[in-house]
């Protein structure tokens, strides 16, 4: 491996040369650069080496089923179950069927999941699975532990180069295919902006939690990839489909600590203020009840001011010792979680939706690829199944790289036919604040119309400001994607709920599939509804003035 810094000549060279270029260095990018080698290309990373990546705070583990007695038909059956209706079948089962052999390239690479006593996996249950089929590291250290294993793999790797503290922000189409990515530094400096050409661009550039107030995410997860892919003209999919994890720790971080679904599997339990589990009443497995079901009972106490807790007290002393990272982050906030039960709140955590990709990971646009989160391939449907995450991005990661090694691709497009911009790269906070409660509150765990032609209505007027391509932009165009999404579907369904149409409906147990362009329609059409009720506020203020 290569690290390069902006103003090194490894890194000019880099420009002139082009090839293929990965955004993000998350667990589907660092994969998917291990499975093009020994092919050159660049990984860019908007953090530095080895942080900054959602992957790294993945607690549960990741799904495969390859425990004696255990098939993947049955984890593919699990995964279109949890799927509400949607997922595409064919894609789970190619997924779950995959999983062996990327357990065994993470095994090489050196990941130490856990064993028992006589040398086999440990394989827990999460939520929604049949079976145990959890690989876990050391309890809720897997994210960790595969994430350093990786990063390892890539350090021994020269054909490798990493490119440190730049983020995407925009991609360079030339005659309707990506032909280059547009950099800034992250932390400010000269150029403002540059593009690194490219013959390849994979985007793995992970969720986008960071849109909305309360988040598991790490703040690089603002959903800047699906953006960019929606502005070069990718068909998105699925973008209403955001599941929030009911147990994030609520104790006022940004972003929240998480406390593991592992956790419900090894007996804890949810409880409101009052000592009552009231999931019981909810669903018939309660706490392992679907994602969806389990954060909106968990929303409903929480906006009932009865509070949503985790008792994790009957797990004793194995509470440290198997769920190190959840312990640490409950007594940083002053809760002894062996004495006391744990405040949580339902949190944006992952996102189904995103880029649509075919089962290679290709999407609309020529020239672009995507896997991990950023990505849509169908396999996630409505909710995504429990651990499936960590296993998506590998598998797809593997189908990207063996695409692209064996596509013939063009030239990259001289350096000289993209300039570099000078100027500072301005973040206006104050306005990321503004959306991320627009979002939290109106198109979050329970939705309207209402309150998703609200959203829409603040994401049009906040664009008005926002400079093109900025950070910004992006954001607002995610959550525009998200929202849009979210009003067109007229039915409630796994992860996304209408409290306006609160059942399913059968006619609509279809994937959906937007571009930038039917966005806009639909959010133009949204702050049309709001211009009536910003005047009635108007006259209602004027008239408390002069009153």
């Amino acid at each position: 491996m290569t690290e390069m810094p902006a103003n090194s000549s490894t890194f000019r060279a880099a420009r002139t040369q082009g090839g293929v270029v990965v955004v993000g260095a998350g667990l589907a990018g660092l994969f998917t650069a291990l499975k093009l080698a020994p092919l050159p290309m660049t990984v860019v990373s908007a953090a530095r080496f080895g942080e900054g990546a959602s992957s790294l705070w993945a607690q549960g583990g990741i799904a495969a089923a390859i425990a004696e007695g255990d098939r993947p038909e049955d984890h593919a059956a699990d995964t279109v179950r949890a799927g509400a209706g949607i997922v595409d079948e064919k894609v789970a089962e190619l997924m779950t069927r995959e999983a062996r052999a990327r357990i065994e390239d993470l095994l090489v690479y050196g990941v130490p999941f856990d064993k028992d006593l006589e040398g086999r996996f440990s394989m827990s249950r999460e939520a929604a699975h049949g079976r145990g089929r959890i690989l876990h590291v050391k309890g809720d250290t897997a994210g960790r532990a595969i994430m350093q294993a990786l990063i390892e793999a890539v350090r021994r790797t020269p054909s490798i180069t990493v490119l440190e503290g730049f983020a995407a922000r925009d991609l360079v189409l030339r005659e309707g295919r990506v032909a280059g990515v547009k950099l800034v530094p992250v932390n400010g400096g000269a150029p403002a902006s540059l593009v690194l050409p490219a013959a390849a661009v994979v985007l793995a550039t992970g969720g986008a939690g960071q849109v909305y107030a309360l988040t598991t995410n790490p703040r690089e997860a603002r959903g800047e990839g699906i953006a960019i892919a929606a502005r070069a003209g990718a068909v998105i999919a699925d973008a209403e489909f955001v599941q929030f994890h009911p147990t994030a720790i609520n104790v006022g971080r940004d972003p929240a600590p998480l406390a593991t679904e592992a956790l419900r599997g090894e007996g804890a339990t949810l409880i409101n203020a009052r000592g009552e589990r009231f999931l019981r009443v909810i669903h018939e497995d309660a706490e392992l009840g679907p994602r969806d079901v389990v954060a909106r009972g968990a929303f409903r106490e929480v906006s009932a001011g009865r509070g949503a807790f985790l008792d994790c007290r009957a797990l004793g002393s194995k509470l440290a010792e198997h769920f190190p990272t959840v312990y640490a982050a409950c007594r940083a906030a002053g809760i002894d979680p062996a004495r006391e039960p744990i405040p949580v709140a339902p949190a944006a955590h992952y996102h189904m939706g995103g880029i649509l990709t075919d089962a290679r990971g290709r999407s609309t646009v020529d020239g672009l690829w995507a896997c991990g989160e950023v990505a849509s391939t169908g396999a996630h449907g409505a909710n995504r199944l429990a651990s499936n995450s960590l296993l998506e991005a590998v598998v797809f990661g593997a189908r990207v790289a063996e695409d692209i090694a064996g596509a013939v691709l063009p030239p990259s497009v001289p350096l000289r036919d993209m300039a570099a911009s000078a100027g500072a790269e301005h973040h206006d906070e104050p306005t990321e604040r503004t959306l991320r409660r627009a979002m939290q509150e109106s198109a979050g765990v329970i939705r309207d119309e209402a309150s998703l032609n609200r959203v829409l209505g603040t994401i049009v007027g906040l664009e008005k400001t926002a400079p093109r391509s900025s950070r910004l932009a992006n954001m607002l165009t995610t959550a525009k994607l998200i929202a849009a999404a979210a009003l067109a579907r007229k039915e409630s369904r796994g992860a996304h709920f209408r409290s306006d149409y609160p059942a399913s409906d059968p006619g609509l147990a279809r994937r959906s599939f937007l571009t930038l362009e039917h966005a806009d329609r639909i959010a133009r059409e949204a702050a049309e509804t709001q211009r009536p009720v910003r005047r009635r506020l108007a006259m209602l203020r004027g008239a408390a003035l002069h009153a």
